[in-house]
């Protein structure tokens, strides 16, 4: 499984960004998905998740209710949309594969990961 994310930038405070992440698989629909990220000094930390249906969606605390997972599997594709973002979104994104139909609330959980893309937020 090979995965490869993308959109990361620089953005100002209150602004948005959106994530993609496309996975070189066959069986795209097989897998849960998710993103994570890691600020400069700090472990790398569980974002968002979603099942291989795209049916449920988990997300952390810090970003609940301003960030959106979603997936299109015809695409093998899935996408993070971050909306009124904060400073202290900044950090590496990364997204990452579970060969598995519930997704992972822990980045232990994750089988695969790609390389990640710089979000920057601006204050």
């Amino acid at each position: 499984v090979q995965l490869q994310a993308s959109g990361g930038g620089l953005v100002q405070a209150g602004g948005s960004l959106r994530l993609s992440c496309a996975a070189s698989v066959r069986t795209f629909s097989s897998y849960a998905m998710g993103w994570a990220r890691q600020a400069p000094g700090k472990e790398r930390e569980f974002v968002a998740a979603i099942s291989w249906s795209g049916g449920s969606t988990y997300y952390a605390d810090s970003v609940k209710g301003r960030f959106t997972i979603s997936r299109d599997n015809a695409k093998n594709t899935v996408y993070l949309q971050m909306n009124s973002m904060k400073p202290e979104d900044t950090a590496v994104y990364y997204c990452a594969a579970n060969p598995r139909p519930v997704a992972g609330v822990s980045v232990t959980q994750y089988n695969y990961w790609g390389k990640g893309t710089l979000v920057t937020v601006s204050s």
